[in-house]
């Protein structure tokens, strides 16, 4: 799945719409993550037989987003698909809320959207926005073990004056500690080499879910969910603890809560 597991679930929302959606706006950053996603949304585009109206890249050193937006909204797209990193992530939904963008769909691969500050700051700004995410706040609930690890962290987080809710990060550097326990256990070792052979034939269970290695040395099986921010409030953090606000709407075996589509009906008061 490589860089397209950026954009898979997005696509595959948008295919299972009636009418289904047509064209697309490309918008991401000229940087190396944000390029990557926009290639691998290229590729999902042509799967689905979408069609391209707009895909440009902008300076990671932009702070006015006006033109940007204005130019993806005089298109008239059905999607929007952004590829962006935390600040830029502000600057577009703040343009586009202004401008009054607003498309079918909009999201993508926002990494500024794991990050509770930027969450909070934005509240129902970012209703009806669809990112992908490695770990969602509902993604705690079928995971042994996983509750339980977050309301330690949350307690320590808060004490240290970062994230609080720590969802995106928290949980796989946990999981890193229980996967490399289990290898030492399991192999009675700590030499490096031993440790790779058997980390890349066993398989872990951990916070952060269950997962294996494939042979190129990343996940066996993509671990990308898609949300959506759906009736967030302004400035109130604890909203974002429990998920529903930001529902699993993708894949179907992870969902959590119902795709509003289109994106102008998770924008209304």
């Amino acid at each position: 799945e490589g860089v397209n597991a950026f954009s898979i679930g997005f696509f595959d929302l948008a295919a299972a719409q009636k009418p289904k959606p047509q064209t697309v706006a490309i918008l991401a950053a000229d940087a190396e993550f944000a390029q990557s996603a926009a290639q691998g949304a290229r590729e999902e585009i042509k799967k689905h037989g979408f069609k391209i109206v707009y895909d440009k890249s902008y300076p990671p050193s932009t702070t006015d987003f006006g033109p940007v937006v204005r130019a993806v909204q005089a298109t008239n797209p059905d999607i929007v698909y952004i590829g962006a990193y935390p600040p830029d992530n502000v600057g577009i939904i703040r343009a586009a809320n202004e401008v009054g963008l607003s498309p079918k769909m909009m999201g993508g691969a926002m990494i500024g959207m794991l990050v509770t500050p930027i969450k909070v700051q934005l509240g129902p700004v970012a209703n009806g926005l669809i990112t992908g995410e490695n770990f969602a706040a509902s993604s705690a609930k079928g995971i042994a073990g996983s509750s339980d690890f977050l309301k330690r962290y949350s307690a320590k987080a808060a004490a240290a004056g970062i994230d609080p809710l720590g969802f995106a990060w928290g949980p796989f550097a946990y999981s890193a500690g229980q996967a490399l326990a289990q290898a030492v256990t399991e192999t009675k070792s700590l030499d490096h080499d031993k440790l790779a052979a058997y980390m890349h034939k066993a398989s872990f269970k951990t916070v952060s879910g269950d997962f294996s290695i494939a042979k190129d040395g990343e996940w066996s099986k993509s671990r990308m969910v898609w949300t959506q921010v759906q009736n967030a409030q302004p400035t109130n953090l604890d909203q974002w603890r429990d998920g529903h606000v930001q529902p699993i709407v993708w894949p179907p075996a992870s969902q959590t809560g119902k795709l509003i589509y289109p994106y102008g009906d998770a924008r209304k008061k």
